[in-house]
């Protein structure tokens, strides 16, 4: 049976997870349950948020021939996922929308798999949007291709109109929906463009992990793709990593039928399948016959850009919700999880025992690792995102830039853009569609987007979307802003009165709601002006035995203001931090103490 190797790459949102579930389901031998949405997905993180975060396969068995499809995040915090799974795939699907065209992440996994010498399909999907323009978006794709060096084959790239949603594909814009109203189309270029997997069965065995997954039973199981020669279950094999060659036994050994790892007894070059009996083997380690030493080149990666510190939770409310509290248990789970996630580094600080710290690819690739870990039942605090400055060949400094596209209402452009600048940012390009949507694209400091999500959120109403993307290391652009409004802080410990919360709603917007508990140094809302102000939320009304008319009006509380992980990231300024428990996020002062906080602030200006 031959054997096609394909990466679906797309910005996220533009539909790639569906457009898997409809190859899928071509596929007779699939065992998933008809109807289901974005099969894939198969994290709760994934399905909630509705975007990819992990590198999965899945194959389909189509006139005599296994396509096996690697489905890739979008986003380009996860660009970890998509560098080294594009090794296992000999071309790529760039899957685009037919009114957004080509964005900035788009853009980032394309060029990635351009210098690995793929000749991609292009998948113009979701044409029957309302203000489709097909052929714009192919002038728009064939620039990017231009800009990214494609060579000549490359740019002779075939075309798709497709609705991945409605489960129709077609090479004719025409026919799309209409003669074609299935995927079989797509799947028969597929057949017809992509190569056949190379790899000569005969030779010695050369076999590369490229992913990491964990089972109850078997353990650590490498997941990767056969470059040359035949791997069978019982086999003794040598395994090259960078801590040298040692020697194992492959105990079992899975490929894919749909979604489902079927268990087999070899497979040859230009499958993919998963093996267990290696537990000291890593990602970008080779798997050779026994007595053979023929390691492939290691998988690289680009350098983390946004760094955050976990600590262990020591405040007043620590250790009542959460079963994973130590300073052990937490070190054990962050280093669990750079075997896996290789765009993601992890340091312990010399000066503190009980804390660490993260760097990854941006503040989303972060908040995910927070987010499972919560859902784990571990409880910790994690500091404000920074950025990791770096120097120059001159001893400057610098800093990661972004590039950022945001579409938006032609009447909010204004006010985003004064904020875009104030956060140091230089504006590329802006033009304005025939249905109203402004588009404007920038470059900024990576700094000056922490927070800025939020803000963009509230000023248009929520009727604003933004993308964005690593570009570059440049000059430091100088001191940015931060946050423009103080914090209501609590002066004491207990349970929060509606009598006290009544009084403090008139000077700002509340966190918290009545009967939440609370601590000296808590921030329980935000104040509307610039400084912090310290307030009582645990205060009672004093009774009298005088009444008087009005003075036993009822309390109207306004609903407060309740924050996910993310905005709680964004708010949190650099002299706070978020405590994050399996059932709370509590922001608070790192020093408690308001003497201590004051002391702190004027050693802070004195040494600035």
């Amino acid at each position: 049976m031959e054997i096609r190797n394909i990466a679906i790459i797309a910005h996220v949102d533009h539909g790639k997870t569906t457009l898997v579930d409809g190859m899928l389901h071509l596929d007779s031998q699939m065992s998933t349950k008809a109807g289901t949405e974005r099969i894939m997905d198969s994290m709760d993180l994934e399905r909630e948020r509705g975007i990819t975060i992990r590198a999965k396969n899945a194959s389909v068995h189509y006139k005599d021939t296994k396509i096996n499809i690697i489905d890739t995040p979008g986003h380009a915090d996860f660009g970890g996922e998509v560098e080294r799974v594009l090794g296992m795939a000999d071309c790529s699907l760039l899957l685009v929308d037919a009114v957004d065209g080509p964005m900035p992440q788009t853009r980032f996994v394309l060029d990635k798999s351009l210098k690995m010498g793929h000749k991609p399909i292009l998948v113009i999907n979701k044409i029957d949007r309302e203000f489709a323009n097909p052929d714009a978006v192919i002038d728009k794709v064939f620039d990017l291709f231009d800009e990214l060096g494609a060579d000549g084959d490359q740019m002779d790239f075939p075309i798709v109109y497709a609705s991945a949603k409605n489960g129709f594909a077609s090479l004719e814009l025409e026919k799309a929906g209409k003669e074609d109203n299935d995927l079989s189309p797509l799947l028969d270029l597929i057949l017809k463009h992509v190569p056949a997997a190379a790899g000569n069965p005969e030779d010695p065995l050369q076999f590369q992990i490229m992913n990491l997954d964990y089972d109850d039973y078997m353990g650590r199981m490498g997941i990767g793709r056969v470059f040359k020669g035949r791997i069978s279950k019982g086999q003794s094999v040598n395994f090259v990593g960078k801590d040298g060659t040692s020697t194992g036994k492959i105990t079992k050994m899975y490929g894919f039928a749909g979604l489902a790892r079927v268990e087999v007894t070899e497979a040859e070059a230009g499958d993919i399948v998963a093996i267990t009996g290696i537990e000291d083997a890593g990602i970008g380690d080779t798997i050779c016959q026994e007595g053979v030493k023929d390691a492939r080149p290691p998988i690289t990666v680009d350098d983390p850009t946004v760094s955050m510190f976990f600590l262990v939770n020591d405040s007043p409310l620590a250790g009542r919700d959460g079963k994973f509290v130590t300073t052990r248990q937490i070190s054990e789970r962050l280093f669990k999880e750079i075997q896996t996630n290789v765009a993601m580094r992890v340091f312990e600080d010399p000066d503190r025992k009980d804390r660490f710290q993260v760097q990854g690819r941006g503040d989303l690739h972060l908040s995910v690792l927070v987010e499972t870990m919560r859902r784990e039942g571990y409880e910790l605090q994690v500091s404000r995102p920074e950025v990791i400055i770096k120097k120059g060949d001159n001893g400057e400094k610098l800093e990661p830039y972004e590039t950022v596209i945001i579409d938006l209402p032609e009447e909010y452009s204004g006010t985003i853009i004064q904020e875009l600048n104030r956060r140091k940012g230089d504006m590329k390009t802006m033009e304005t569609s025939s249905h109203g949507t402004t588009r404007i694209e920038y470059s900024i400091p990576t700094r000056g987007l922490i927070g800025f999500r939020s803000f963009l959120i509230s000023e248009s109403r929520g009727s604003a979307a933004m993308t964005s993307r690593y570009s570059h290391y440049d000059n430091f652009a100088g001191p940015i802003p931060g946050r423009k409004n103080g914090a209501l802080v609590s002066t004491e410990q207990g349970t929060a009165i509606p009598f006290a919360l009544w009084g403090i709603q008139e000077r700002g917007s509340l966190f918290i709601a009545p009967g939440t508990g609370v601590y000296q140094g808590m921030v329980i809302g935000q104040c509307s002006r610039e400084s912090d102000l310290e307030v009582n939320p645990c205060k009672e009304k004093k009774l009298t035995n005088v009444r008087a008319s009005g003075s036993d009006e009822a309390v109207r509380l306004t609903p407060p203001r309740l924050m996910t992980l993310e905005q709680c990231l964004e708010f949190i300024d650099d002299d706070e931090l978020l405590e994050v428990t399996p059932n709370a996020l509590r922001i608070r002062k790192k020093y408690l103490d308001p003497n201590e906080r004051k002391k702190m602030a004027k050693q802070a200006v004195a040494t600035s």
